[in-house]
């Protein structure tokens, strides 16, 4: 349960940054009706997983885990918001973001501006955010989970049905 309420701890932050970016810029963003923007919540556990599981045990300097947590902030999360990009214009034919007015894109859904701010929300969720996060996702009891997860997939089915 440590990753589904990982994923939904983020996911909520996530929403609320969106929300805040709306307030400010007038920038319509997420496609669910919930409370939450899942690219965020999937691309905080593939951060936090690979850490657990792998950088965290490297043996090495912490300036080369500081480089590596850096790069796979910078490849793994520019990924998802591409494949992000693609399958929310499959599925409800919108464009959420659009970067082909930035200097330095990779096409619509990527661009090394936003890449370099993933690497460093990157760092920010491994030594800033990840141990207050921990203790609070292990402390949500299971019963809440099971009720965020079955109000995510009503929330996910009522969005796919309505579009």
């Amino acid at each position: 349960m440590y990753y589904i309420n990982i994923f939904f701890i983020y996911s909520i932050v996530g929403y609320i940054l969106e929300y805040i970016v709306h307030l400010i810029t007038g920038y319509e963003g997420g496609i669910l009706y919930g409370f939450w923007t899942p690219i965020y919540g999937v691309g905080s556990v593939l951060i936090i997983y690979l850490y657990n599981k792998y950088i965290s045990k490297l043996k090495m300097h912490k300036i080369l885990k500081f480089i590596c947590i850096f790069l796979t902030g910078f490849l793994l999360l520019s990924f998802i918001e591409f494949i992000g990009g693609i399958i929310i214009k499959f599925l409800f034919n919108k464009t959420l973001w659009d970067y082909t007015d930035y200097k330095y894109n990779i096409g619509k859904y990527v661009s090394l501006e936003m890449g370099l701010l993933w690497s460093v929300i990157s760092l920010i969720l491994i030594y800033l955010l990840k141990k207050p996060t921990d203790k609070i996702a292990k402390k949500i009891p299971k019963k809440v989970t099971w009720v965020l997860i079955i109000f995510f997939f009503i929330d996910v089915f009522f969005t796919l049905l309505s579009k």
